[in-house]
């Protein structure tokens, strides 16, 4: 099954609160990325790291954009506040369009930068990593506290 079709599959069955969409959670579906360079206002260079579908976030199904950005690391010129700033234009730019045409909308969209790759779940304690999630409100990526 192409993996769209699995991502809507897994979307109905979790809106439906069935037992198969409880288990069907447990297979993430992880795509990855293609390592062209993502356009942000800071102008940092950015690439897709991967989107994991069918993660379970706080507050629900979550839908996760990861990002490779080697400028925050220390030293590496960009803060938080300017990492937040792109964050939030990934959010609105790269992950909505993606989402738009895609069955069920998740409950959050997480948006997350890291300045080396890292497997998803696993901890690195030398990495740099932000992370901010988003909830869908009226076509645009409304900033939730994560």
């Amino acid at each position: 099954m192409p993996a769209a079709l699995a991502r809507i599959a897994v979307m109905a069955a979790l809106l439906a609160g069935s037992a198969a969409a409880q288990e069907a959670v447990v297979e993430l579906v992880v795509e990855p990325g293609d390592g062209m360079l993502i356009e942000v206002p800071s102008g940092q260079e950015i690439t897709l790291q991967d989107v994991i579908w069918n993660a379970p976030g706080p507050d629900g199904l979550a839908l996760r954009f990861r990002f490779l950005a080697p400028g925050i690391a220390p030293g590496g010129g960009v803060d938080f506040d300017t990492a937040a700033a792109d964050m939030q234009h990934l959010c609105d730019t790269y992950a909505l369009p993606r989402i738009a045409d895609q069955g069920p909308h998740p409950e959050q969209v997480i948006i997350s930068l890291s300045d080396v790759a890292v497997a998803f779940g696993e901890a690195a304690p030398e990495a740099t990593q932000f992370f901010e999630s988003f909830r869908i409100e009226d076509g645009v990526c409304v900033w939730e506290i994560f």
